[in-house]
């Protein structure tokens, strides 16, 4: 039942606040049109296989049916296509509105990373070690190796090589931790994953930037 757990702390990444913070300070506003290009597809590709992978691990006997519902009627899944519309035609929303909804998102990830440090469990991390340490050394190691060396395989340098290692560095989402819960999953080891992925991060993420300038790839 776990399994889903770790898999979606491994590929789940908070890009749109620390991936784009880690761009935009690397290499300033320039950076932003390519990183939200990222973020805004892989956002939602991200949210549908966290319905799916965590279905399938807690939701031995749901149907491909059962999948889709948990899919459509996923609230982030939800918020980010109702978004798409304004986004695809350029329409600006009422300012009072927007006001609100900026003032609602500022508040999130705050009231998030609240909510998963005070599920933050020392006797269940000492308990389950070997499977926050998999998910944690694979978030901060494995998937930024992977992607960083197939974007050098495909042709990526400079700006773009640094994006994709900068966004595939970031921790784990907090929301990773918001939707194992919802959906009845182990939320204390997702929260512990979101806890020790966002502390690594911050020293795995320079010492990639270290080696991508040595070799002047980034």
């Amino acid at each position: 039942e776990d399994r889903g757990v770790v898999v979606q702390g491994i590929f789940r990444s908070n890009m749109a606040i620390i991936g784009l913070a880690y761009c935009v300070n690397a290499y300033g506003e320039v950076a932003l049109v390519a990183a939200s290009l990222y973020v805004g597809i892989l956002s939602i590709l991200f949210n549908i296989l966290g319905v799916i992978t965590l279905s399938r691990s807690l939701h031995k006997q749901q149907g491909i049916g059962g999948i889709l519902r948990n899919i459509a009627t996923n609230p982030l899944i939800i918020g980010i296509v109702l978004a798409l519309p304004f986004a695809w035609w350029d329409v600006r929303p009422p300012e009072l509105l927007m006001k609100a909804g900026e003032t609602l998102a500022d508040m999130a990830l705050p009231l998030a990373l609240l909510c998963t440090g005070a599920s933050l469990d020392f006797h269940t991390l000492k308990q389950e070690m070997s499977k926050t340490l998999l998910a944690t050394f694979s978030k901060l190691v494995l998937i930024p190796l992977l992607f960083t060396a197939g974007g050098f395989w495909m042709g990526f340098r400079g700006m773009d090589l640094g994006i994709l290692m900068l966004m595939s560095s970031a921790p784990t989402a907090a929301a990773s931790y918001v939707m194992a819960r919802a959906m009845g999953g182990n939320a204390t080891l997702a929260a512990n994953t979101v806890v020790l992925t966002t502390l690594g991060s911050l020293f795995t993420t320079s010492l990639g930037v270290v080696i991508l300038q040595g070799g002047g790839w980034m």
